[in-house]
């Protein structure tokens, strides 16, 4: 079995490439569901969504998120309405959102329907939200704490942050399969996610960390960091505003109690030596994701990083 920690859409194409190397009934993603949240009364699961529309071959692959081809008039008939529109949510993907929201009216739980949805998308990985209990990433700016997707989508992350709190991760519990899966593994990989936002929220789970500390699988990250810098989203301005390094080394240092192996980019090569002097071996590679070839590239290298041939 492999595990994949995994945030959105780095996340995602990381696991288009995962899945040509390994058999898909191997492969457990665990998912991050600290961006999850209420839009217009529906329970939206962001990282959870995006993961499972790219598996299943629906995702608008130029946004990242979202189905590919999707009507927006429930949205334009919503702001007509005089609602907020900056969450902008498909006629489609409204219909997971509704379907998922209903179902956990009626008592299942967020690990249920995920298998559900992956089951009538014919998914082959299995998906575990990181757990069914409410577990929100929320940022500190001078103004409160607003919820990430706020920060995020809304601010389009140009609001100063102060801080970051996992709200309701103390008393949050991992979801079923989350646990055995870390232990069970051959190998962990963590994808070219958030450190703060994704992978950090996940880890915020009490048992997670543990979990991975005494993992008898090699545990192998990507670095999200490119040059300093994210592919996508905000990874380096929530480093520096936390007072971390906002580079390859910086991320290295976010996993490093139980990280194996860090895989970095060419571009960053000259950071390996940094790495190394944590304490944890380095593999330099590209692991810029431009196309299915590069992705199924980046896959085989992490792998055999953590000793697996295929």
């Amino acid at each position: 079995m492999i595990v994949v920690l995994a945030g959105g859409v780095g996340a995602a194409r990381f696991l288009q490439g995962v899945t040509q190397v390994v058999p898909q009934e191997e492969i457990v993603v665990i998912a991050n569901t600290g961006d999850d949240s209420q839009f217009y009364g529906l329970h939206v699961s962001p990282d959870i969504d995006i993961v499972m529309y790219t598996l299943a071959g629906l995702v608008d692959e130029k946004q990242g998120w979202g189905v590919r081809n999707d009507t927006y008039h429930t949205m334009q008939r919503l702001s007509a309405l005089g609602h907020e529109n900056w969450f902008q949510l498909g006629d489609q993907d409204l219909a997971t959102h509704i379907h998922r929201t209903q179902l956990l009216h009626q008592g299942e739980t967020l690990s249920a329907i995920t298998e559900g949805l992956r089951q009538h998308m014919g998914i082959g990985p299995r998906i575990l939200p990181m757990s069914d209990d409410s577990v929100e990433t929320h940022i500190q700016t001078p103004a409160g704490l607003i919820h990430f997707e706020e920060y995020f989508v809304k601010h389009r992350f140009n609001v100063e942050v102060q801080g970051v709190e996992f709200v309701g991760s103390k008393t949050a519990r991992p979801a079923p399969g989350v646990i055995d899966a870390i232990k069970q593994a051959e190998a962990i990989l963590i994808a070219p996610s958030n450190p703060i936002v994704s992978i950090g929220t996940i880890l915020a789970v009490p048992g997670i960390h543990d979990a991975l500390h005494e993992a008898s699988g090699m545990v192998v990250a990507v670095s999200p960091l490119v040059g300093g810098a994210p592919i996508k989203g905000p990874a380096d301005r929530l480093m520096r505003a936390l007072h971390m390094e906002a580079t390859a080394v910086g991320v290295t240092r976010c996993y490093r109690d139980f990280l194996d192996v860090m895989v970095i980019d060419q571009q960053d090569a000259h950071l390996a030596e940094q790495v190394e002097d944590l304490g944890i071996p380095c593999v330099v590679t590209d692991t810029i994701m431009r196309d299915q070839q590069a992705k199924t590239a980046l896959a085989r290298t992490v792998l055999e990083a953590a000793g697996l041939r295929y």
